[in-house]
């Protein structure tokens, strides 16, 4: 049938994945760090997506494409949640808090301490029911953030629930899980930590999202990295 749709223009598309969280529906996707369109019969042609792409890279087209299929969108819906909810027995997703003792460190000493204190720490991976997120200061960050600072762990992970994540790579609505963690649990303050490359912009206005639909008031800041290993704001 011929109906509007979405189109992407992949020369203009930052793969910043602001569109893919927008899309409810699931139609949009990351593919190779582009923003592609996976599914017409996932695309009900309402264009959520378009306000919130920043290089103007999306557009509505008028095309043969499949009728919307909600039933199917609702099933796939329905399917990750299941899958998220599910154990898969893989040691890595094993929910647990770390417990660390203080030591004084001599000066001349190489390496520091690690600081983390709970496992696991990507986004996607984290319950969102964990224990230790009761009285939790949150610290969302960037993947490339702890590689580019160097004093991370001391400055932003310590005393910290550390949760991490990539919006340019993961194909994921992290949204939608930061506000089930913030609104199941008694979050006291929310870090973002962030690189200044444009596509980073995806993790902030994700964890915005949550918190305004999370419909509580919570104290949060966004701290801006430079490729240099800098904080610049």
């Amino acid at each position: 049938m011929i109906r509007q749709i979405i189109k992407i223009d992949e020369e203009k598309c930052s793969g910043c994945g602001l569109c893919a969280e927008a899309c409810h529906e699931g139609a949009i996707g990351m593919v190779n760090g582009k923003a592609k369109l996976l599914r017409d019969d996932y695309c009900d042609g309402l264009g959520n997506c378009l306000p919130v792409c920043p290089t103007g890279a999306i557009a509505f087209e008028e095309r043969e494409a499949a009728a919307f299929d909600e039933a199917a969108v609702k099933a796939a819906a329905a399917k990750k949640a299941a899958e998220q909810k599910l154990p898969c027995g893989c040691p890595g997703t094993q929910s647990k808090t770390i417990k660390r003792e203080e030591r004084v460190r001599p000066e001349n000493a190489a390496g520091g301490a690690s600081r983390l204190s709970q496992w696991p720490v990507q986004i996607k991976l984290v319950p969102v029911n964990a224990p230790y997120f009761d009285g939790a200061k949150l610290l969302v960050a960037a993947d490339c953030t702890a590689y580019a600072y160097g004093s991370f762990h001391e400055d932003f992970i310590k005393n910290k629930i550390t949760l991490i994540g990539c919006p340019k790579l993961d194909d994921a609505d992290y949204a939608e899980k930061l506000t089930e963690i913030i609104r199941l649990n008694d979050i006291k303050s929310v870090t973002v930590v962030r690189m200044e490359v444009p596509c980073c912009g995806g993790i902030e206005n994700a964890v915005k999202r949550a918190l305004a639909n999370s419909g509580k008031m919570i104290p949060w800041q966004v701290v801006t990295i430079s490729t240099d290993g800098n904080i610049i704001d």
